[in-house]
């Protein structure tokens, strides 16, 4: 009823969607993807520099093993200023299992294989095919 009252009286016709916002053109949304990837970059970098962020491994200490022997249970190796403790860790807390007397020796670097020296596959399939149980 106002509508018609309003064209009846002849003001000017509004359009349709006149004050809405113009949708967001691709060089607009591209330059707010980079802004947001520029802020998760600069506060990780701001993170490892903090104090106390966790990120930084602690000087003297390291884990040299570590073996799972149950769902939530491990014993680990971990060298503190030289020294090395056997510990164990489970869901309720951290205990020292032993305190070696010398350091576990160092572990083989690893080698990649020689694909060169590999046996033939097909040859080992037929020798498993043929093998009965």
């Amino acid at each position: 009823m106002i509508a018609s009252l309003l064209i009846a009286a002849g003001a000017p016709a509004v359009k349709v969607g006149q004050h809405a916002a113009a949708a967001p053109s691709m060089f607009g949304a591209v330059l707010a993807l980079l802004a947001v990837l520029a802020l998760i970059v600069g506060l990780g970098w701001l993170l490892k520099r903090m104090p106390g962020s966790g990120f930084r491994p602690a000087e003297g200490l390291r884990v040299v093993a570590s073996l799972t022997v149950g769902a939530k249970e491990r014993v680990v190796v971990v060298e503190v200023n030289g020294e090395q403790l056997l510990l164990g860790v489970t869901a309720g807390g951290i205990r020292t299992l032993h305190q070696l007397p010398e350091p576990l020796p160092a572990p083989a670097p690893a080698r990649l294989p020689d694909f060169k020296h590999l046996p033939n596959f097909a040859q080992l399939l037929q020798q498993r095919l043929r093998k009965e149980p």
